[in-house]
């Protein structure tokens, strides 16, 4: 497997993407480049080498070959397949193409920073063949503009603990791009049912009332735009990425892996085949839904059957932007709180901890307030 970073055409530096400008900076020597301008070099530095030398660049272009990558942990293999399966281990080692430290990752771990010399790489194994994404959504939010909304957001809240949003916190907000599939379909369905119209009146003391029943019929043609499915089985990722949705999908670009130095990624571990039937059941939903709105004014409607069926169904393998940050309580619970930013939009959503020692001393507050009311009163009887 490839262990990419990429270079910078000037120094040799390790570019990143940079979200503000949407392109790649190099730190030491302070060029700025675009996607195209690297891929141009990066290209050429190929052209230059003979074709028996190509999977031994690592010096020249930052990557390592398959010889020099090692898999497992502590003895145990991680063989990971083409089709996706791994084996028992869980963690995986790479060798830094920069300082040769080794990088050690989860199954899923397609770009991620080396530990030693700080460089951002990419796996780009994990990323190639059929695991290659169709498309990418550029990181829009920089990671000051992050820290910002992060720090804006927690620190209004009077009970989260004060190491939630401390500096040290602080630095562990990451950018992580997370797989999924988007789904784009065209679809004919109908609805069938019975619609009752029930009108009431009086004439002097008799009230009458008039039951009338429609049997009614709606057929229509469907387009679906952008049904967004997660491509990760880690249920707690998951669940933060789902909460800062939506997510702005036309301005997606063409994928190209240089958008993830300087980020971390996460490669799919679901496949579409195993989302199919859901998808089409939701769409069955939605379409039945809209058809259900065009009934009309009925006093009650019963659907009696309803039908959908696909007639062109497109999917994308997408890698979207996210600002990530955890925090484990410090307390006999130990749990885990997360907190998640879109890193688009902006969009924020978490769970935040609760200081009971801030908590139990506002509540001794008001107790030593309400205490004190009291005995006033009581002097004053």
């Amino acid at each position: 497997m490839e262990v990419i970073t990429h270079k910078c055409p000037n120094c040799g530096g390790p570019l990143t993407f940079e979200p503000s400008d949407q392109q790649f900076h190099c730190p030491y020597c302070l060029s700025i480049f675009t996607e195209e301008e690297v891929t141009a070099f990066e290209e050429q530095q190929k052209a230059r080498l003979p074709k028996d030398e190509t999977a031994t660049a690592g010096s020249a272009s930052g990557v390592a070959s398959d010889s020099e990558a090692t898999s497992g942990l502590g003895g145990e293999a991680s063989a990971t397949t083409d089709d996706g399966q791994t084996g028992e281990a869980t963690m995986e080692l790479y060798l830094c193409p920069s300082c040769g430290a080794e990088i050690v990752t989860d199954a899923t771990t397609a770009a991620t920073y080396c530990y030693y010399c700080h460089n951002p790489v990419v796996l780009q194994g994990r990323l190639s063949g059929k695991f290659l994404p169709d498309k990418v959504l550029p990181f829009a939010v920089t990671k000051d503009e992050a820290v910002s909304k992060f720090l804006d957001w927690s620190q209004k809240k009077w009970f989260v603990p004060r190491d939630f949003f401390n500096e040290a916190q602080v630095e562990k907000l990451t950018g992580v791009y997370f797989p999924y599939w988007n789904v784009n379909a065209e679809a004919e369905g109908g609805l069938n049912g019975t619609g009752t119209s029930i009108r009431i009146w009086i004439v002097g003391d008799i009230e009458y009332t008039e039951t009338k029943q429609y049997s009614v019929r709606r057929a229509g043609r469907f387009k679906f735009r952008d049904l967004v499915k997660n491509a990760l089985s880690k249920n707690t990722q998951q669940k933060m990425v789902e909460s800062v949705q939506p997510f702005q999908l036309e301005r997606a670009v063409t994928f190209k892996d240089q958008y993830l130095s300087g980020f971390q990624a996460e490669k799919r571990d679901i496949e579409y085949e195993t989302l199919e039937a859901d998808v089409e059941k939701e769409l069955k939903g939605y379409a039945t839904t809209l058809l259900r709105n065009t009934v009309g004014s009925f006093s009650t409607f019963v659907p009696n059957s309803s039908h959908l069926e696909m007639r062109d169904q497109q999917k994308e393998y997408l890698m979207l932007p996210v600002w990530l940050v955890t925090y484990k309580a410090d307390d006999a619970s130990k749990k885990t709180f997360y907190y998640a930013m879109n890193g688009q939009t902006g969009k924020v959503a978490g769970i935040l901890p609760i200081s009971y020692k801030k908590l139990g001393l506002v509540s001794a507050g008001i107790f030593a307030v309400l205490a004190g009311i009291f005995l006033g009163v009581a002097y004053l009887l």
